[in-house]
């Protein structure tokens, strides 16, 4: 039986479904996968099965075991450890965290080396996937990795490093695909494959539940509160959207560090009754806030191919996104969903109004924003109140955008394949490790 490692900063997560799916689909072909985490998750926070490896916290007796282990094999890691020490123009603190990262990369080695594990795929390009990396080499087998969006874009330590050593990447968008090939240029992209996530289509369409001017609108925004996701871009829009007399209530889904500063803001701006910030929601019980949103909206800095935009859309649902990275592989502007000018606040309140009237909401809101943004920016971009694109037209092709593209059981079994295919060609073949830093110093 073929026997996988797979590894995540934390397994399993309610954000990160994907993860377990994968796994389920390795073990229906047969595959023995092993899963791990580095940080263990509280069982209170999921209901799903407990990881068989934990990295953190550590034993004494496994850190004893790990030194020996990179002392005995040390002609597996040197050139990792001479990248990290003299290579580079990583900092000071970074490089000390990838030093005790790798410490951990062999303790997680000490916790697989009895299991007879022939390959290790790691989520995310954070600290997993140098953990990873190390215990792939302490073990001689090959690793793996799926990147997704703020791993590859914004915290890209030592990436060089851990696609020059990974057997192949999966990564879920062609942007990031071209990012690598432009970023990375050394990189062969014949291993860098392209997986797309999905989500499940429900059966019936849901219908908006505001679809006259006697009822607000009800936008929705679902993602953890942390600064990459700029929820306090939505609340200050909605402030704008307050000042134009739109009737509105704006819906947040999601729990995190930003709560306290995006509660003051909200208190700052006199939003109390306009939104509202729900905290964690349950997977479970977001069907019940997608089936009364009448428009969903994204407004983060970087971000993949976000699983919220895809739910939302398989809902028909309007959906409005920035148009960063992958998003307008999924939102084809105007046709699947709308984006918007990726920070500026002029096009998304536009685009706001633009939906508000496909919903029946009054002319003279979009011919105010027309006019203030003709004079007061020297882009005067005209947007039609009588759109020829319908929003009905508009969440049909979502819908059959997701069908067809970004559907969870057509791409699990395309991501199966493909892993297969890849982690275990050539088995029984060698795993150099070429000490090409070394050969530099």
């Amino acid at each position: 039986m073929l026997t996988v490692a797979y590894l995540a900063n934390q397994f399993p997560v309610a954000v990160e479904p994907y993860v377990a799916e994968e796994v389920a689909g390795l073990r229906l072909l047969g595959v023995r996968v092993i899963t791990g985490t580095v940080i263990r998750v509280n069982r209170e926070d999921t209901t799903r099965e407990d990881p068989d490896v934990a990295v953190l916290p550590l034993q004494v007796r496994v850190v004893v075991r790990a030194v020996w282990l990179c002392l005995w094999h040390w002609n597996r890691i040197a050139d990792l450890v001479a990248r990290v020490l003299f290579c580079g123009q990583e900092g000071l603190i970074r490089r000390v965290k990838a030093l005790l990262h790798t410490l951990l990369g062999a303790c997680y080695a000490v916790r697989l080396e009895s299991q007879g594990v022939e390959h290790i795929h790691v989520h995310h390009g954070y600290s997993a996937s140098w953990i990873a990396m190390v215990a792939a080499r302490l073990l001689d087998s090959s690793f793996s990795l799926t990147l997704h969006g703020s791993d590859l874009l914004l915290h890209r330590a030592y990436l060089d490093v851990k696609l020059q050593n990974c057997k192949f990447c999966l990564t879920i968008s062609e942007y990031n695909r071209r990012f690598i090939a432009r970023h990375y240029p050394e990189i062969d992209l014949a291993k860098v494959f392209v997986a797309r996530l999905g989500v499940d289509v429900p059966e019936t369409e849901i219908v908006p539940a505001c679809l006259n001017s006697a009822e607000p609108i009800r936008l929705l925004a679902v993602g953890r509160l942390h600064a990459v996701k700029d929820h306090a871009f939505l609340i200050r829009a909605c402030d704008y959207l307050r000042a134009q007399d739109l009737d509105f209530q704006c819906e947040i889904a999601g729990e995190g560090p930003e709560r306290r500063c995006l509660e003051s803001l909200i208190r700052e701006l006199g939003l109390e009754k306009r939104v509202t910030l729900f905290g964690h929601v349950p997977p479970e019980q977001m069907d019940s806030l997608y089936r009364r949103a009448d428009l969903l909206v994204l407004t983060s800095r970087s971000e993949g191919i976000p699983l919220v935009l895809m739910e939302a859309m398989a809902r028909g649902k309007a959906v409005l996104a920035p148009a960063i990275t992958g998003i307008p592989e999924l939102v084809i502007a105007d046709k699947t969903g709308f984006l918007y000018e990726p920070g500026s606040m002029w096009d998304f309140l536009e685009k706001v109004m633009e939906i508000s009237c496909l919903l029946g909401r009054g002319p003279h809101l979009m011919e105010d924003m027309q006019e203030k943004r003709s004079t007061g920016n020297a882009l005067n971009r005209t947007i039609p109140v009588d759109s020829a694109v319908r929003l009905d037209w508009v969440r049909h092709a979502a819908r059959v955008q997701i069908c067809c593209n970004f559907n969870r059981q057509k791409n699990l079994q395309s991501f199966t394949d493909l892993f297969f295919q890849h982690a275990f060609r050539f088995r029984g073949e060698a795993h150099p490790h070429a000490s090409s830093v070394l050969q530099q110093i």
